[in-house]
């Protein structure tokens, strides 16, 4: 399968913002954040500009992009920040002749649209792993971002979640599960739903993750995978955070209830705990990569190569 390359000092790193801006002082943040990894970015001084709901227009965060993909010199794209934005560029992509050389995409949230095409269309893996302003603003917690330069870097070849939580009985029967990941955020991941590029979870395990959706319409959401076929041939769902998404009456989310309705629903393993989406700590995952799941002693246990080599 592709495989990335590990980064070494001195490498040349392509920042991007295919959805919201990020502003000055968060762009020097992530830059001087590589330098302090002795990577060298690569962040376009044209790279933002003025725009109702954009970093930039569609066309020219499409070519940058773009240049970064086919960039010679460069094997990492970290997208600075998030927010809605990048599902209008598919299109440009699908006109695109694939790149010879892998690139690995680094990003979670909007840029769920770009990893699903990368994965879909290229066969690529990509890292569901905190945005590059976030690095630069210093709220990764210290032992999260070792732990992604160790992976980056080549110094750890798997990623380990621990205490997955079975929240049905074909989740507490799994047993050497072996398949690979797929997903991210769940509204992105709606939105591609009758498009060329619908995400396609057939034979993988979907990660989902949210934040500020309720419950009502994060089940919703599920339901139009279900009636669209996404899980009809899925290995499993794992659950990341959901947050925000309190319900009026009572300040409170009911994600509990919404996800014990589907696990009891659903005939496919479903496990809760992947620390990983828009909380505190932003665990990376691997995508499209193959990993193991096993439950022991009542947990679910998973591990991840990251499909990088030297």
């Amino acid at each position: 399968m592709p495989y990335w390359k590990f980064f070494k000092e001195s490498d040349v790193i392509d920042a991007i913002s295919p959805g919201y801006p990020s502003p000055a002082e968060e762009i020097e943040g992530s830059r001087k954040f590589l330098l302090k990894w002795k990577l060298v970015p690569r962040i376009p001084k044209n790279l933002i500009k003025p725009h109702f709901l954009h970093s930039n227009e569609d066309e020219e965060r499409f070519q940058f992009l773009k240049n970064a993909l086919e960039a010679k010199d460069s094997r990492v794209i970290w997208c600075l920040r998030g927010g809605y934005g990048s599902n209008r560029l598919l299109p440009m992509m699908a006109k695109m002749k694939k790149p010879k050389e892998v690139k690995l995409l680094i990003g979670l949230s909007d840029v769920t649209s770009l990893q699903t095409f990368i994965i879909q269309e290229w066969g690529w893996p990509v890292f569901h792993s905190p945005i590059l302003d976030r690095m630069g603003r210093g709220v990764v917690p210290p032992r999260d971002e070792k732990e992604l330069h160790r992976i980056f870097f080549g110094q750890q070849t798997e990623v380990e979640f621990k205490k997955l939580k079975p929240l049905n009985d074909a989740a507490k029967k799994v047993r050497n599960l072996k398949s690979k990941i797929v997903g991210g955020n769940l509204t992105t991941l709606q939105s591609s739903m009758g498009t060329p590029w619908q995400i396609n979870a057939d034979n993988k395990l979907l990660f989902l993750e949210d934040w500020g959706e309720r419950g009502y319409r994060i089940d919703r959401m599920l339901e139009q995978f279900r009636q669209g076929g996404v899980l009809k041939k899925c290995h499993g769902i794992l659950l990341g955070d959901f947050l925000g998404g309190a319900e009026p009456a009572t300040g409170k989310n009911n994600f509990n209830k919404v996800f014990k309705r589907w696990a009891d629903d659903l005939d496919i393993p479903v496990f809760s705990g992947m620390q990983a989406g828009h909380g505190t700590i932003q665990r990376p995952i691997p995508f499209n990569t193959p990993c193991v799941l096993n439950v022991e002693a009542g947990r679910g246990h998973l591990i991840i190569q990251t499909g990088g080599r030297p």
